[in-house]
């Protein structure tokens, strides 16, 4: 057995108590070791001792630091986002909110205008901004930690010239109609558990939304109505069983929300379509 070959097994066995993901985290936390990308990793073996920084990697993982946090970067859609300590980590679950727009702009020119309501890093408005080339967009968050990693992002990504980023409350002071409006608010109750290491690193403003996991919804209820232009979309990311809560929310509001399913079949997130 090769010296890589060799260290993911013994990564893999040391790490199923801290992730469900051991031989994924194992290749990522090696790749990183090297300065490769995990591919290369997989398919050019490389020659020589494993790195001594892998152990210090693994320890960190095996502490419960996520491996986003540890390399300093996540991928999300098309586009590849630095992340860190006061950021929320992008999930694949959120591209939902992404295709549903897709398919909601398919066959005309997209949106020009949008509006990513708790941007943390940029993940949905610079995923969106890669999409639509045209497209212009505001960022809000109320963390300045947040909106340092999304500002670097914008400028490695070249996205820069075309995304605004600033620090608010929801939508306090947003006057403008946007074409798309994206938001992933906290929805996780409090005293949920969460995945290893979650609830210990990952900001709690950007995971908890009170006992019920609804208190953002209620605030972002009364404001989408206002914030969409004609024929809009807004997509709003909900936990799998809040479909029908948060729904009703938004239907008391005298919207007509519709709830999209993630890849895995779970409700991830309410359509709210503008009349044209």
């Amino acid at each position: 057995m090769n010296p890589v070959d060799r260290a993911l097994h013994e990564a893999v066995r040391r790490l199923p108590g801290c992730t469900d993901t051991p031989r994924l985290d194992a290749e990522l936390l090696l790749a990183h070791a090297y300065g490769i990308e995990r591919d290369e990793l997989l398919l050019r073996t490389p020659s020589g001792p494993v790195p001594p920084a892998f152990a210090e990697l693994l320890e960190r993982r095996c502490a419960g630091e996520p491996v986003a946090y540890i390399v300093g970067r996540r991928a999300f859609w098309n586009i590849e986002l630095e992340v860190g300590p006061g950021a929320l980590i992008p999930r694949p679950d959120s591209e939902t909110l992404i295709a549903a727009a897709i398919e909601h702009f398919a066959g005309g020119d997209g949106p020009e205008r949008i509006l990513d309501l708790g941007t943390g890093p940029g993940t949905l408005l610079l995923a969106a901004l890669d999409q639509w080339p045209r497209a212009t967009g505001l960022g809000i968050d109320a963390s300045e930690a947040a909106l340092a990693y999304a500002r670097r992002n914008a400028e490695r990504l070249g996205l820069a010239p075309r995304a605004h980023f600033r620090r608010g409350d929801w939508a306090r002071r947003v006057t403008e109609r946007f074409d798309l409006l994206l938001c992933n608010p906290p929805y996780v109750a409090q005293g949920a558990e969460l995945g290893p290491g979650v609830a210990e690193h990952e900001p709690a403003e950007a995971l908890f939304a009170g006992p019920d996991g609804l208190d953002d919804y209620r605030r972002l209820a009364p404001e989408v109505g206002r914030l969409l232009a004609p024929g809009g979309l807004a997509a709003i990311e909900i936990g799998h069983d809040q479909g029908t809560s948060a729904a009703a929310l938004f239907a008391a509001e005298g919207l007509q929300p519709a709830i999209a399913q993630d890849l895995g079949g779970r409700s991830r997130a309410l359509l709210i379509r503008a009349r044209r």
